[in-house]
């Protein structure tokens, strides 16, 4: 029994030790080892009942009883990291807490992954010791879960692959490559929007053209200075346009071919067969975006009557606080205040700025087969000034004769098409024609009461970018695109009042120190008088 006692503890631990041992090197010996395994419980067993009553004393100290509610207490914490991961492992949750979601995918990201039809691979070419493949690895999977099973991704590294890497193409390490089908597109950065853009560029069968007219004095998509459409000619490039000039007084006829049709900003009137090409167009279930300047190509604002759409002879004023943050006078309102339509569903808390604009009301006689609805408006601050001269001065105020606010300064119109009157798509079944001459049509419109909106000026302030592109995709009828674009996840600069940038340097330099220095004057006080 001495024997038990002092050496059977030590003899099942050998007996474990050698049934590890043969599941290790000797896997096919089961029997030998579970039969070593039983013969260690059972000398475990038998010593801890020879030696209950040294076992009783030993569990009775409070050293023992402490270690062994500390040792539950580690068991525990154990047991809940353990449970933690095995359910992150199958039930993976993210929640984002940055003030814009920087770290979230963006609504138009989103829609482009669950409207997916066919598979999409991502093959991303890291070093394994390269900083920005975890960035990478976290945003593919982030993809990855929101296309439910479409996309799929794979890290690779072009040392140890590098015949996979030749044959795509790759020559620099952080390479991202999009297959879909024949399709693939490389992106250089692991950054969402180039990543976005280019699932849009492999999953889509051709392009959709955008037509911008050309003749009138308008903006050109070839000026790269501040008032030109360069940037925004970029920007519908990235998400799979092809953007072209067009010349209506050359050839008035609208192509077959166009997607949206984009007057940005006449500066004298179109010609009559001009507008009546528009007309054709529209006819066929067209899609227009106009841009309308304040007292330029006044025959636009005649032209645009027949849609239901009133431009005001006028500019939107705005006296709000709001404006000298972002650094821009009274003439460029800050609009925040949207309409319900599917162009502005995701820009709520999104503002934009509407630069030397007019308003755009919508006509009091209606018009049958004509629907138009208010977009943005400017806020309560703001008023249509109409009067010229003061514009010049920059003298201004609110009078009888201004649109007081809020004042319009966007609308959509859809007009009724009659069926038949679309043109073929080019390879279209004469099946699939008959099958969409059936369906009823609709024409857009969109019109703004400025150009300045979309210039390389201001394309790239606050929202405007997403306004911009979201006019145009829901023109094309691309209804995944019509969304916010991906954030960039630098830090965004904090825009304060002098008053609050005042009240900031005060509390830093006066209140906070004044305040720890009265607290220290407090206690020393009450110590003292306590002695």
């Amino acid at each position: 029994m001495s024997l038990l006692k002092r050496w059977g503890m030590s003899a099942a631990v050998v007996f474990l030790l050698a049934a590890a041992a043969l599941a290790v090197f000797v896997p096919w010996l089961t029997r030998l080892r579970w039969a070593l395994v039983i013969v260690a419980g059972v000398l475990i067993i038998a010593t801890a009942a020879a030696n209950w009553r040294e076992g009783a004393s030993f569990l009775g100290r409070r050293g023992t009883r402490y270690g062994a509610s500390a040792a539950l207490l580690v068991v525990l914490a154990l047991g809940i990291v353990v449970m933690a991961n095995a359910v992150s492992l199958r039930y993976s949750a993210r929640w984002d807490l940055t003030e814009n979601k920087r770290h979230s995918l963006a609504s138009q990201t989103v829609k482009v992954l669950q409207g997916l039809k066919t598979p999409v691979e991502v093959i991303a070419f890291f070093r394994s010791d390269q900083p920005g493949k975890r960035v990478a690895e976290d945003l593919l999977k982030q993809y990855a879960s929101a296309s439910k099973g479409k996309l799929t991704h794979r890290m690779e590294d072009p040392d140890r692959s590098p015949g996979l890497a030749k044959r795509l193409g790759v020559e620099s390490y952080g390479t991202l490559v999009l297959q879909s089908g024949e399709k693939s597109e490389k992106v250089l950065d692991a950054e969402e929007e180039r990543l976005t853009n280019a699932l849009v560029k492999v999953t889509r069968s051709g392009k959709r053209i955008v037509y911008v007219l050309k003749g009138h004095g308008e903006r050109e998509i070839g000026n790269t200075e501040r008032p030109g459409l360069s940037r925004a000619k970029d920007e519908l490039e990235k998400v799979n346009y092809e953007v072209k000039d067009l010349v209506l007084a050359r050839d008035p006829k609208v192509p077959a071919d166009a997607s949206v049709l984009i007057i940005a900003g006449p500066r004298t009137d179109l010609f009559p067969q001009e507008l009546e090409a528009i007309d054709a167009y529209l006819s066929r279930g067209g899609k227009v975006f106009f841009m309308a300047d304040p007292f330029q190509a006044e025959g636009l604002a005649k032209y645009l009557t027949k849609y239901g759409i009133t431009l005001g002879n006028d500019v939107v004023i705005e006296l709000s606080p709001i404006g000298r943050l972002f650094g821009v006078g009274p003439e460029v309102p800050v609009i925040n205040q949207y309409e319900q339509h599917p162009i502005t569903k995701d820009l709520g808390g999104v503002m934009t700025l509407f630069p030397i604009t007019r308003s755009v009301q919508l006509s009091k006689a209606q018009v049958r087969g004509v629907a138009p609805q208010v977009l943005a408006r400017s806020s309560q601050q703001s008023w249509g000034e109409t009067d010229r001269a003061g514009l010049q001065r920059g003298e201004v105020k609110p009078d009888a004769n201004d649109t007081p606010g809020p004042v319009p300064v966007a609308a959509v119109v859809t007009l009724d098409v009659l069926p038949g009157a679309g043109a073929k798509s080019e390879g279209a079944t004469e099946a699939g024609a008959k099958a969409e001459d059936q369906m009823p049509a609709k024409a857009r419109i969109v019109v703004v009461g400025t150009s300045n909106l979309a210039t390389n000026q201001f394309l790239g302030a606050q929202g405007n970018r997403d306004f911009f592109l979201n006019v145009v995709s829901w023109l094309a009828d691309e209804a995944d695109q019509v969304a916010v674009r991906p954030r960039d996840t630098r830090q965004n600069p904090i825009f304060i009042s002098e008053a609050q940038s005042q009240a900031v340097l005060w509390l830093s330099l006066l209140v906070l120190p004044g305040a720890v220095m009265v607290c220290g004057i407090f206690v020393v006080v009450s110590r003292r008088r306590q002695k």
